[in-house]
């Protein structure tokens, strides 16, 4: 659940021939993740790929699939097929793959016309108002003709009064047309210039522009009819093959791969040889079905080597396994946020299992409206019934939605909050059940004294009696949240380096956050000073002297360095715990912003109805859904980005290492096309 899958290492060896049989078996077992050849030495080289007719073909038809799948948006919804009755319908499909191509390149073509057709429209009407042949314009010896745009055309009899009876010209509003000698072209250039014109490009042919604009208008509509013609087709195509097409698509490019896989292996003129990595689960299977086909082979677990910061360059050559995620069902969808930031490295923690709580949990915190919580899961529903969300992806986008969405109507009825409206007033139908609440849900006593929390019962108004108590709750949180991620950092380093490092790098932060955390904590129960000699000051003191340690020591930073940055460090933690105040401070805003629109819309509407003034109704009425509006899509933004990023920033940011590689078995995870294994 907290861990990634275990990786062996697997090596082969056998004979050239054998390996396309091999690397077929490879790929039908459906684990096996290839590490490219890197460490070239004489006689042995990486492969080349696979060369024959069906490779040529699948090659052939896969670029034809992509091309298609490029121009028409596709989604699976028959469910996976067997790998031979794929085949089987890569092979039927190919001659419509052939119909969509050109339907499309039909398509494209009616739009370039278009846009060119457009270009030679704007031309004709420029030129509308000389109503003058344009074969008029152009084709003479001896003369030179000069059609521009210009806001100045009144002013052309002025400029050309010292060569008007040299040339002859016309000058419609916003055009100017000039005939001259070629002696005279120099200076007529300049006169253009004087009033600030701009060249128009003639085009050719023959009829006057209002002519030509009409015809082209014509040809225009035609070309429209055959876009829509085709796309409509398109459509149709799409509709009747789309999953069909994305199933082959998966197919060809598991077919591709293997053609391929050679250029990632080491070849010599007699042998090849294979590195990769399997599932530790999977070992066995591996072993069985390869075991007869190859010369050599060895599947071995992967073992991490303890080792310390100093000594790490030693390993580095050594590759590390790929990264393949191991959580239960309802935590899989939010592997899609972990991924984010990248893959956990190899053996280290994956928090994929905490996000799916933490995430949802902090985001409705900050929302916190059941209303817009209920807005939002009816978004997401709405968006699991679209074609994409078919796709893993979009699948576990919209889980993620739905979960953020529910944590928000929780939070949003503990605080009584919906629509922007506070639901135990009078009005309310909810009143009767807050007021149960109110008599009969406490924290206990004990709970209450010992965080500080005066308002111990449901509803809690956030945004008004219990604000100091939203505050507190805020800190609280982040505290706890950044504990975890420093007692996880700590596992990850005993296990990577050994207890001393972990003391040293994360028991030392502990120490900090906890001293510091408990002396304030004190200061606000007034049992000492801010300057005062206590336990948890004497203990964060101590961490501080740790981390100086730590940072000299197994950061590389020197005496020097560790004693300069261990203060500043801890000034930075101070900064991560006072960052989880935007709970607060963002989730006021939000209810404020709420309030106002209720304010100004809600409570204006209804009150022009009780003193009759029906016209101002409507307009009310709009002001106050706008707001709504603006206030739901404002709670799907900026809680999410700031749940991210105390996420992704303050609590990930003490333990986590993206950089671990993904795990992509030959041939790829089978989502549409059933493995053979």
């Amino acid at each position: 659940m907290f861990s990634t899958v275990d990786m062996s290492r697997l090596t082969l060896a056998a004979p050239v021939d054998a390996m396309h049989e091999i690397v077929r078996k490879c790929s039908d077992l459906g684990c096996v993740h290839i590490e490219d050849y890197t460490q070239f030495e004489e006689g042995i080289s990486v492969g080349r790929a696979i060369t024959s007719e069906e490779a040529d073909m699948v090659s052939a038809l896969l670029l034809k699939v992509r091309s298609v799948r490029s121009a028409i948006p596709v989604h699976n919804s028959k469910g996976s097929i067997s790998s031979a009755n794929a085949k089987k319908l890569a092979e039927r499909l190919s001659s419509k793959i052939d119909v969509a191509l050109e339907t499309i390149e039909a398509m494209r073509e009616a739009e370039s016309e278009i846009s060119s057709l457009n270009d030679h429209l704007r031309v004709f009407e420029r030129l509308a108002p000389l109503d003058i042949s344009l074969d008029l314009l152009s084709g003479y010896e001896g003369v030179e003709i000069y059609v521009a745009e210009t806001p100045n055309a009144s002013k052309a009899h002025k400029v050309f009064a010292d060569m008007a009876t040299r040339i002859e010209y016309l000058c419609p509003k916003g055009l100017i047309a000039v005939a001259c000698a070629p002696g005279d072209a120099a200076a007529v250039q300049i006169a253009l210039a004087e009033l600030n014109a701009k060249a128009i490009q003639l085009p050719t042919g023959e009829g006057t522009p209002s002519e030509r604009a009409a015809e082209t208008k014509t040809a225009i509509t035609m070309a429209e009819s055959s876009v829509e013609s085709n796309t409509k087709s398109l459509d149709d195509w799409a509709e009747e093959n789309g999953s069909d097409l994305v199933i082959v698509e998966e197919y060809l490019e598991r077919e591709s791969a293997i053609y391929t896989s050679p250029t990632s292996l080491a070849v010599s003129n007699q042998a090849f040889a294979l590195d990769a990595w399997v599932p530790t689960e999977n070992a066995g299977k591996a072993r069985n079905s390869l075991n007869k086909l190859v010369s050599h082979l060895e599947i071995e677990e992967h073992v991490e080597q303890h080792h310390h910061h100093d000594d790490h360059d030693d390993h580095h050559h050594e590759p590390k396994p790929p990264v393949a995620y191991n959580n239960a069902s309802p935590a899989q969808p939010f592997e899609l946020v972990v991924d984010l930031v990248g893959r956990p490295k190899y053996g280290s923690f994956d928090p994929t299992t905490f996000i799916m709580i933490t995430l949802p949990l902090i985001y409705g915190l900050i929302l916190g409206d059941f209303g817009y919580g209920f807005i939002i899961v009816l978004i997401a529903l709405w968006l699991r019934s679209m074609p994409f969300a078919k796709e893993p992806m979009g699948k576990n986008a919209t889980t993620v939605l739905m979960s953020m969405g529910i944590w928000c109507m929780i939070w949003g009825f503990l605080f009584a909050e919906g629509f922007g409206f506070i639901w135990d007033e009078s009005w309310s139908p909810l009143d009767g059940f807050y007021a149960w609440t109110y008599d009969n849900i406490h924290f206990p006593a004990f709970v209450a004294d010992t965080l500080g929390m005066t308002h111990t019962y449901i509803p809690f108004h956030r945004a008004t009696g219990a604000l100091t108590d939203y505050v507190l709750l805020s800190v609280y949180i982040g505290v706890l949240h950044l504990l975890i991620g420093f007692i996880i950092g700590f596992f990850n380093v005993l296990k990577a380096h050994g207890i001393v490092a972990a003391f040293f790098e994360k028991g030392s932060w502990m120490m900090i956050l906890l001293g510091g955390f408990f002396h304030i904590y004190g200061y606000m129960n007034k049992d000492n000073e801010v300057i005062a000699a206590t336990v948890p000051a004497m203990i964060m003191l101590a961490g501080i002297g740790l981390l100086i340690i730590a940072l000299a020591t197994f950061e590389g930073f020197g005496w020097v360095g560790g004693i300069i940055m261990g203060p500043i460090e801890t000034f930075g933690l101070l900064a991560n715990t006072l960052s989880y105040l935007r709970i607060m401070a963002v989730g006021v805003a939000g209810v404020k912003i709420a309030e106002i629109g209720n304010d100004m819309g809600f409570a204006s509407m209804t009150e022009a109805v009780s003193t009759g003034d029906y016209a101002m109704v409507p307009l009310f009425f709009l002001l106050w859904i706008g707001v709504q509006v603006f206030a739901i899509a404002l709670g799907l933004l900026s809680p999410s980005i700031h749940a991210a990023r105390l996420h992704f920033v303050e609590w990930m940011g003490k333990f986590y290492d993206g950089s671990g590689r993904a795990y992509s078995p030959l041939g790829g995870q089978p989502l549409h096309v059933e493995g053979n294994s």
